[in-house]
C-alpha cells in the first residue's frame, strides 16, 4: 500500500456529518467566552461607585485585557494546530473560570488587573475568532464562509445577548451574582467540550466536509511559540497583510473597544438606566448574528473587498448617528441605531478571513489571521482607554463615536486597495 493510500481513504456515507457537532461546541465556547470578556463594560460604575475608581483607571484595565484579547490570538493557532481543540478549549475554560471565581474578593485596582487585564485577557483570547477559523479550516472544505459567518457572528453576539442578564443580576442583587452565574456557565461549556470535543475529522472516521477524502491529520511542526513569529515576518511584507491589518484596526476601534466597553455607561450620561441599556446591546447581538451569518454566505458568492467597503462605510454613518440618537434620549432613535448598526457589528470578520486565506494559504492562514487579529484588539484596545480618557476629559462620549465614525470611512477606502493579483502573489510567496 502506498504512502497516499494509507493517508487517504474513501470516506464511508453517513447520514449526519460529526463536524455540526464540533460547530456546535465551538458556538458554546464562543458565546460563553465572549459574553464573559463583556461582563467588564457592565461593572465601570458598580466598581466606580464601590471602590471610587476613576471611569479612566477601569477602562485601561479592560483596554489591556483587549489587547491580550488579541496577542494571544496567532499562538492560540498555534497550540490548536500542537495540541488539539480538546485539551486547549478545556485548560482556557478552567483558567478563565478560577480567575472569575476569586474576582469577588478584589480590593485593589492591580488585582483587577490581573484577573481582568492579564488573565482573563489571555484565557478568553485562546477561544477567540481564531479558533472559528480553525474549526472551519480543519472540518470544512465547502461552506468554510458560512461557518466563519457563524462561529464569528456568535463570538460577537455573545458579548451583547449576556449583557442583560448580567446587567439584570447587577442592578438587582450586586456584581458579584453576575460573577458567579459566568462562572456556571464555563462549568457547562467545559463538561460538554471535554467529552464531545473531536480535533479532526480523522478522528471520528470522516472526511472535510464537502470532500470524499479522508485524510490524517497533518502533524503541526515548528516551535508554537516562533512558528507565529516566522508568518508574522514573511507576511509583514505583504502589502495585502498591512491593509488587512488596518482595517481590523479601524473595526477593533469602532465595535468592542467602543461600543462594547462604553456604550452603557453612555446611556447611563443621558438618563438611560443600565438595563435598558444593555438591551440595546442585547438586541444588537440578534441583528449581528443575523447580519454576520449572512455576511459569511455572501463572501463565499461576491468579492470581499467590496463587502468590506460597504459594512465599514455603512457602520460610519450609524457612529455619526449616535450622538444625535443618544441626546434625543427616543428609544426609537437608539432601536433603530442598535439594529442599523448590529447588523453590521463584526460583519467586516467573514470577507477579512477569506481574503487572508487567499493570500496566505489554509495552513499559514490560521495564524496569520490571527495577526490581523492583534490589530483589531490593538484598535478595540485604544478606544476603549481613550473613550474613557475623553469622557473624563470632555465630559462626553460624542467626540468618540464621531472619530470612530470618519475613521470607518477611511477603512472603506482601505479596502478597495485591496488587489487580488497582489494577494495571489502574496500568498505565492509566502
Amino acid at each position: 500500500m502506498s504512502m497516499r493510500d494509507e493517508q487517504v481513504q474513501i470516506r464511508p456515507k453517513s447520514r449526519f456529518y460529526y463536524g455540526w457537532i464540533i460547530v456546535l461546541l465551538t458556538f458554546a465556547t464562543l458565546l460563553v467566552s465572549a459574553g464573559i470578556r463583556s461582563l467588564p463594560s457592565v461593572l465601570i460604575v458598580p466598581f466606580q461607585e464601590d471602590f471610587g475608581w476613576s471611569r479612566a483607571s477601569i477602562s485601561s484595565v479592560i483596554s489591556v485585557g483587549i489587547f491580550l484579547y488579541g496577542l494571544v490570538g496567532p499562538f492560540s493557532a498555534a497550540l490548536l494546530l500542537k495540541f488539539g481543540f480538546r485539551k486547549v478549549i478545556v485548560a482556557s475554560l478552567a483558567v478563565l473560570g478560577l480567575s472569575l471565581a476569586v474576582t469577588p474578593w478584589i480590593r485593589s485596582l492591580w488585582q483587577f488587573e490581573l484577573l481582568w487585564g492579564i488573565v482573563s485577557g489571555l484565557a478568553t483570547g485562546m477561544m477567540a475568532n481564531v479558533l472559528g477559523v480553525t474549526v472551519s479550516n480543519q472540518w470544512f472544505a465547502k461552506r468554510k464562509g458560512l461557518v466563519v459567518g457563524l462561529l464569528t457572528a456568535n463570538a460577537a453576539t455573545g458579548q451583547l445577548l449576556f449583557l442583560p442578564l448580567y446587567a439584570k443580576l447587577t442592578s438587582d442583587f450586586g456584581w458579584k451574582y453576575a460573577v458567579y452565574i459566568a462562572v456556571i456557565s464555563i462549568v457547562l461549556v467545559l463538561a460538554a467540550v471535554a467529552i464531545w470535543m473531536r480535533n479532526h475529522p480523522h478522528d471520528v472516521g470522516a472526511a472535510p466536509y464537502g470532500s470524499d477524502e479522508m485524510v490524517k491529520p497533518t502533524p503541526f511542526e515548528g516551535n508554537i511559540f516562533l512558528a507565529p513569529l516566522q508568518n508574522l515576518r514573511q507576511a509583514l511584507s505583504s502589502a495585502t497583510f498591512w491593509l488587512l491589518a488596518g482595517t481590523f484596526f479601524f473595526c477593533g476601534l469602532s465595535t468592542n473597544g467602543l461600543i462594547g466597553t462604553h456604550l452603557i455607561a453612555a446611556c447611563g450620561d443621558h438618563g438611560i438606566m443600565e438595563v435598558a441599556a444593555a438591551g440595546l446591546l442585547a438586541m444588537m447581538g440578534v441583528f449581528d448574528l443575523f447580519g454576520t451569518t449572512i455576511s459569511g454566505w455572501l463572501s463565499d458568492r461576491f468579492d470581499s473587498r467590496k463587502l468590506l467597503f460597504v459594512y465599514y462605510g455603512f457602520r460610519g454613518l450609524s457612529l455619526l448617528f449616535l450622538p444625535y440618537a443618544l441626546s434625543s434620549a427616543s428609544p426609537y432613535m437608539l432601536v433603530a441605531f442598535s439594529v442599523f448598526y448590529g447588523l453590521d457589528w463584526i460583519a467586516t470578520v467573514p470577507p477579512t478571513a477569506k481574503l487572508a486565506g487567499e493570500a496566505f494559504g489554509k495552513e499559514k492562514s490560521g495564524m496569520i489571521f490571527g495577526w490581523i487579529v492583534v490589530a483589531h484588539q490593538i484598535g478595540a484596545s485604544a478606544a476603549a482607554y481613550g473613550a474613557g480618557a475623553l469622557r473624563d476629559w470632555l465630559g462626553s462620549y460624542s467626540q468618540a463615536f464621531v472619530v470612530a465614525g470618519f475613521l470607518c470611512f477611511i477603512a472603506s477606502v482601505m479596502a478597495m486597495q485591496i488587489r487580488k493579483s497582489r494577494a495571489g502573489r502574496a500568498g505565492a510567496a509566502i
